[in-house]
Parts: structure tokens; sequence; C-alpha cells
């Protein structure tokens, strides 16, 4: 047991001298997590269940349609038709190219983070059985998204260089690492309840997606990139049913977090966002005007915490996408 302990520290010690600034936790493979005890004896969805093993008679029959919508959503990367997208690739601006490789990068490598977490985290501390097929589903789909996104920067980018840069996008951009540590800081976090990670990871698949899924959308009215547009319609719609599933879960707890704690994580997470698409990466780039794309993602927030049961924190009563986001 010493041996695997002391190989265990050794390869956490290669990564994080290997990925300087990024890995500041230990979240790797196998680490142990655990809720609390209080938690377990107080919420449903975390006691233990001896019937978890087996899924009739269904007892969650809100949380067992949401399965059925995912399944009935299920698609395949071999349905998206790229064939015209390099052509309006190469004629794009510099700035354009950039921009969309980037927001790619981020989305590759979020998948990721999102399928760690319910692999260590969530598909293992919840005990309903009808959770956990909605959560086999979301795992199944977020690796269809990674394949997705892996593949446009395949078809776009030829350079192998360049390709490989924007496949290791955690390691090597500053603004798609901020963003991921965020998230794995969230996966790491032993202190935390399940609740306010569950908060969290809605954020994440809600407002961290949101301001990205604007632009590629923004790119669909200007009638470029079908192939890419047409995958970011259905990957937007499966984020959008996995972050009203965290909202439906949020619904059975019982212990929820103060009105306090939960408007600080949701603040932290638009920040975030706000910044990497204003400044870091700024939407000005494909001709989008950053200041209502800021109040887009402040709308998604608020919007966010009223599905969760609080009140908005922003006020703004409109979607911004809706009017000309143009400069």
């Amino acid at each position: 047991m010493t041996s695997d302990s002391n190989k265990e520290n050794e390869l956490y010690k290669y990564i994080k001298e290997h990925t300087p600034g990024i890995i500041e936790k230990d979240v790797s493979y196998g680490k142990q997590f655990s809720v609390s005890k209080d938690e377990i004896e107080l919420e449903p969805l975390l006691k233990p269940n001896p019937h978890r093993f087996v899924l009739f008679p269904i007892e969650y029959h809100d949380i067992w349609h949401f399965y059925k919508k995912a399944v009935a959503s299920f698609w395949t990367v071999e349905e998206v038709d790229l064939s015209k997208d390099f052509t309006h690739w190469e004629s794009l601006k510099v700035g354009e190219r950039h921009f969309i490789s980037y927001v790619l990068a981020f989305f590759a490598a979020s998948d990721g983070i999102v399928l760690e977490n319910l692999l260590e985290r969530f598909s293992q501390e919840v005990q309903i059985p009808e959770v956990r097929c909605f959560y086999g589903m979301q795992i199944a789909i977020e690796n269809i998204h990674s394949e997705m996104y892996s593949l446009l920067i395949d078809t776009y980018i030829k350079d192998s260089k360049e390709r490989d840069f924007l496949f290791n996008a955690i390691s090597n951009l500053t603004c798609v690492a901020k963003k991921a540590q965020w998230a794995l800081d969230w996966i790491g976090d032993s202190k935390s309840t399940f609740a306010e990670r569950l908060v969290a990871f809605a954020a994440v698949e809600g407002v961290f997606f949101s301001g990205s899924f604007a632009a590629i959308f923004w790119l669909k009215k200007r009638g470029l990139m079908p192939g890419l547009s047409f995958s970011n319609e259905l990957i937007s719609r499966d984020e959008g049913l996995h972050c009203d599933f965290a909202c439906l879960l949020f619904k059975h707890i019982i212990k929820k977090p103060s009105r306090v704690r939960v408007e600080s994580i949701m603040k932290e997470a638009v920040l975030i966002e706000q910044e990497f698409l204003s400044e870091a990466l700024p939407v000005s780039l494909i001709g989008m005007n950053c200041k209502l794309m800021c109040q887009y993602i402040e709308f998604i927030a608020d919007r966010l915490l009223v599905e969760l049961g609080y009140e908005k924190v922003c006020g703004f009563r409109f979607n911004c996408f809706c009017l000309d986001l143009s400069l």
C-alpha cells in the first residue's frame, strides 16, 4: 500500500511540474472522496440504497422522464456534415479563425472535466438508480461532444503543431486554464457539500458554455460554417438538458445552501466568463458587442438562479442575444 501511495505521489508531482500553474489540487483518478455522514443521513439522493441495482419500480418519475429525454436526443458525430466548413474557414478573417479555434479548444477540454466530475464524484455519490441512468447517458453524450470538438479542430486546423497546441489548451492557454481550474477545484473540493457542487457544475454547463454557444450561433446568422452551426445546436440542446437536470436534482435536496453561498458561486462563474469573452478572447473578434455579451451572461446566470429557487442578482429581464449583438 505504501509503495502504491508513493507511486501516486510521484505521478502527481510529475504532472504538476509539467503543467505549471494549472493543477493546484490533487484531482487524479482514484482519489477517494466522500460526502459527510450528516449529508448521507439527511439527503434521500445520497442515502445508501440497497435497491440501487434494480430500476423498477420507478420511484422518481420526474428524474426518469429526464433520462428518457436524454435517450431520445442521442446523436453521433457522423450525423454532422462538415464538407462545406473548410471553404468557409479559409474565407474567415484571422481574428475570426483565432476566436473559433480557441473556443473549440476550450470546449474540447471542458467536456473531459465534466466527465471526470461525473465519474469521480456525482455518479458515485448519488444512490438513486434513476439519477445514475441519466448520468450514464450524460457520460455517453459528453464523449460525443468531446469527439465532435476534436473532429472540428482536426478539420479546420491543418498544421499539426497548432492542432497539438489546441488539444492541450489547459496547459497552453491561460484563458482556458482559468475556467478549467475553477471546475477542477470543485471536483477536488472535499469540504463542499453535494448541493454546492451541484450548483457549481450547473454554472459550468450553463454560464461557462453560454457565451461561446451564443458566439457560434452568431456565425450561423451570418450563414457561415454549417457543420459547426449544426453541431452547436445539438450540443447546446444537450447542455441545456444537463443544466435543467441539475436544477431538478437540486429541488430534491433537503438542506440547500444559503442564498449568499449560491450567489457567490454564480458570481464567480459570471466574472470568469465575462473576462473570457470580453478581455481574454473578446467576441469583438467576430464582430459582436462585448458589453451586450457580458449582459447576456448575467441574464443566463439570473435565469439559472431562478431555476434553482433563488432570486435574480443581476436583474436583466430580457435576453440580449435576441437583439442585435453586432458592434
